[in-house]
């Protein structure tokens, strides 16, 4: 609701700036306004033009185009305000230089490194060459298909921290789930362990109350709200921590999409039955989203030194087990990794490619991906929640339903409730879970994280997932991807701004 607010205010302002604007040089500059009228629609040519030297992904910088096209002075602010230029941001600048600084401790094995550069293994290669996460074999990984089956276990967990205990979520919220992590993590405080919790300041505006971080430190647990809000930070309110894990002792982790509030965990939630996914690793694999978390921890409070304190070795090494990569993603680059990871796995199907996501809010990039996939011959599923959690979002994600539709793509519709999770899955080889929707926001502007797997066998778990998640979903036929004159025309404007928002 802030952010809805905040972009209404931003247009109002943008709106009244460029009029306003407009009116004073009539009444004082008029002798002049032919001239000025050219020089700035000079100015927004060449803006537009740099955007289109620079741009990778068009129909994202579309919106910015035509905008800025349009209304030059609204769309130069909305731009400098809600762009992707981070380098005036002093957070983000720590951030960058922290992934910098830790990528020495990201060392890859040179008996997995050579095994990836001998075997046809690109997706692997891909984010190896383009991030400097590390590969792993010596893991063992548990899915689990509901909140619920997740939370016990995260509990369990828990209560065995000797040493640490980091946790980063985009929401907390207080209620049973919450109650009962913070029980166990205020005694283990009081005994000790370091225990440190980031949380997005937005994320959890609405639960959370403005001190919660001090109140936490009543307890010895560390907190640190990320980016909190400020009307003052400019672009860099749009950039939240969308990450979601849990490190003890660098022993064990979890991940997932399931935040800390509980609905994940189907208690009191208001949009039917809540479809969401964990993941537990026990194994090398956590050393990844170990340096994530304190990449982030100390870009906001520098307290490490060095940070392979950390890390866990596991001596009983079990090499058989597959391929797994934490990954990170961050808006402080030019390549869209949760993006290209995702077509690339969708270039790479040669079977099946099933997908659940709560939002389906995608560029042209990712829609032809999905078209030619189907066209191909792959059978390419796609699960949406049956109840959205916004209206207009779930506006935005229907009006990708026909062309994916027309193509071949098959859209199923989660009659039971609301799906979070953020699951790709192809061909009983290749899965991919984490935090990343199929929308802007994760794919442009969030601080996210995703775990690729390759020939682990608990991709048989994820497959079985998807097989009875099938059976509560309607699948659409041509008749319910239709839509109307005025419903087209409104989706198709809500489509034109979709990464404004």
């Amino acid at each position: 609701m802030l952010n809805a607010i905040k972009r209404a205010l931003l247009v109002l302002l943008g709106v009244s700036l460029q009029f306003g604007f407009a009116i004073i040089i009539r009444l004082f500059f008029y002798k002049y306004l032919g001239i000025i009228t050219i020089l700035y629609s000079v100015a927004s040519i060449l803006i537009v033009l740099g955007l289109l030297k620079e741009s990778t992904r068009l129909s994202n910088d579309l919106p910015w185009i035509i905008l800025i096209l349009i209304f030059p002075i609204f769309g130069t602010i909305l731009l400098i305000t809600l762009g992707r230029n981070y380098s005036k941001n002093k957070l983000l600048r720590k951030i960058f230089e922290y992934e910098k600084k830790y990528d020495k401790y990201l060392v890859q094995d040179e008996k997995v490194k050579e095994e990836i550069d001998n075997s046809n293994l690109d997706n692997i290669k891909y984010l190896t060459n383009r991030t400097n996460f590390v590969v792993s074999t010596n893991n063992e990984i548990t899915y689990y298909n509901f909140g619920e089956k997740f939370y016990p276990e995260l509990l369990k967990e828990l209560r065995k921290a000797e040493k640490f205990i980091f946790m980063e979520y985009f929401i907390i919220n207080e209620g049973k789930m919450w109650n009962g992590i913070l029980d166990i993590l205020k005694e283990k405080a009081e005994q000790g362990v370091d225990v440190r919790i980031l949380y997005d300041d937005m994320g959890s505006l609405a639960m959370l109350s403005t001190n919660y971080a001090k109140e936490l430190e009543k307890f010895k647990i560390k907190c640190i709200p990320f980016n909190k809000l400020s009307p003052f930070r400019g672009i860099f309110m749009n950039n939240r921590d969308h990450r979601k894990m849990t490190i003890i002792d660098g022993k064990v982790a979890f991940s997932g999409g399931v935040n800390l509030s509980d609905e994940y965990i189907n208690v009191n939630s208001k949009l039917g039955i809540w479809k969401d996914n964990g993941i537990k690793i026990v194994g090398d694999a956590i050393w990844n989203l170990t340096a994530m978390f304190l990449t982030m921890w100390n870009a906001n409070r520098n307290e490490d030194n060095d940070i392979t304190k950390f890390k866990y070795d596991f001596e009983d090494k079990n090499e058989n087990n597959g391929y797994v990569i934490p990954y990170g993603v961050a808006p402080l680059h030019k390549d869209l990794i949760g993006e290209d990871v995702y077509i690339n796995m969708i270039n790479s199907a040669k079977t099946y490619l099933y997908i659940m996501t709560p939002y389906l809010i995608i560029d042209t990039d990712m829609v032809n991906s999905l078209c030619r996939a189907a066209k191909r011959g792959v059978d390419v599923r796609i699960i949406v929640p049956g109840i959205p959690d916004k209206k207009v979002v779930y506006t935005q994600t229907t009006s990708f339903f026909k062309v994916l539709h027309d193509s071949g793509v098959k859209i199923y519709k989660y009659t039971n409730g609301f799906v979070h999770s953020k699951v790709f899955l192809s061909d009983n080889i290749r899965a991919v879970v984490g935090t990343i929707n199929m929308d802007y926001r994760s794919l442009y502007l969030h601080f996210e994280n995703g775990i690729y797997m390759e020939n682990v066998e608990t991709i048989k778990d994820i497959y079985d997932d998807f097989d009875t998640t099938f059976k509560d979903c309607q699948k659409l036929e041509d008749k319910d991807v239709k839509a109307g004159f005025v419903k087209s025309l409104w989706q198709a404007v809500l489509r034109l701004f979709a990464p404004l928002f």
